[in-house]
């Protein structure tokens, strides 16, 4: 695409396009204009400045992720969502010291249905809001619930993933606050998880907001490091506690030919700047020593224990 100015700028522009071919089985303009914009929405997705031509592919994509939509306001409104809990330990001493909580969704019909498909269409639609609200509420309730039952150690705290619109929503610090005087847990035992990638798309904002949080005692941990811009930068100009080291490189422990200077680079550079290191999907016993070998503070993953439902936890709390 040629250039053209702009009081004295030169700009450039791209154009995504949708096309589709007029067919018997349009009943009007309005049929057809919808179609084109699915095409034009895919050639988007697809990287923009580019086309894509409608198909029955799309139709039926598109029509599933409408039933989607409509099935996750209903199963807000029924409560169809649970939160689970996977545990998080010492590894030095094998501890529990708290829990991940994350969203299930028990559909009435269909059964239980994986985060990696309802949460994109969540955060596409502005639903993801409302559910992030629903882990929150949950999640302080039940820690509280349990450090009452069970007397447990007051060391233990429970982390909450907070998505891109969460932190773009001005009131998600009166509504933490809120949840906190309501169920009656302390903040100091509550962790906020972000990703790398949302610190960049809302630096602005997420700075005021995680101020707010640590001012509450609130930590910050920051999820999946090392795969998007891992600027450190962010370590400097964000108040992070933890950084959470992703599975893509725990898993490659016990690899041949296995690049494991990145990981112990990670953990000395958390420890020299005062932080927590949590390393990620930990599933075998050779990981697990390794990572105890390079003095990383904490992990999780099924080595130790999937994700429970409320009452595996408590079982698991008893024994």
């Amino acid at each position: 695409m040629l250039p053209f100015q702009l009081e004295k700028r030169e700009i450039f522009t791209t154009f995504s396009i949708g096309l589709t071919f007029i067919s018997p089985n349009y009943n009007d303009g309005k049929e057809m204009v919808r179609d084109a914009d699915i095409a034009m929405g895919r050639a988007k997705k697809a990287g923009r400045g580019r086309y894509e031509i409608f198909d029955h592919e799309m139709h039926t994509q598109a029509l599933k992720l409408f039933d989607l939509e409509t099935d996750l306001r209903k199963a807000i409104q029924q409560q169809e969502f649970e939160v689970y809990y996977q545990s998080i330990l010492c590894l030095k001493s094998l501890k529990l010291v708290g829990f991940e909580a994350l969203i299930r969704w028990q559909h009435s019909k269909k059964g239980l249905i994986h985060p990696g498909v309802f949460i994109p269409v969540a955060e596409e639609t502005g639903l993801i809001i409302p559910m992030g609200q629903i882990v929150l509420n949950q999640a302080c309730h039940q820690l509280k619930t349990w450090q009452n039952k069970f007397s447990l150690s007051q060391n233990l705290t429970v982390s909450v993933n907070l998505s891109s619109q969460q932190l773009r929503e001005s009131e998600i610090i009166n509504q933490i606050d809120t949840i906190l005087e309501k169920t009656g847990l302390e903040s100091n035992y509550l962790k906020v998880e972000i990703t790398e990638s949302l610190l960049i798309e809302n630096t602005a904002i997420a700075t005021i907001i995680l101020k707010k949080l640590r001012e509450r005692n609130i930590a910050i941990c920051l999820d999946d490091f090392g795969t998007g811009y891992s600027s450190l930068s962010y370590l400097h100009r964000f108040p992070v506690d933890t950084i959470k080291i992703d599975r893509s490189f725990i898993n490659r422990i016990g690899e041949p030919d296995a690049k494991l200077e990145i990981v112990q680079s990670i953990i000395t550079l958390a420890h020299n700047l005062g932080m927590n290191i949590v390393a990620e999907g930990i599933e075998t016993q050779e990981q697990l020593t390794y990572l105890q070998s390079l003095q990383c503070d904490f992990g999780q993953g099924y080595f130790f224990s999937k994700p429970l439902n409320k009452e595996q936890t408590e079982t698991l709390l008893t024994d």
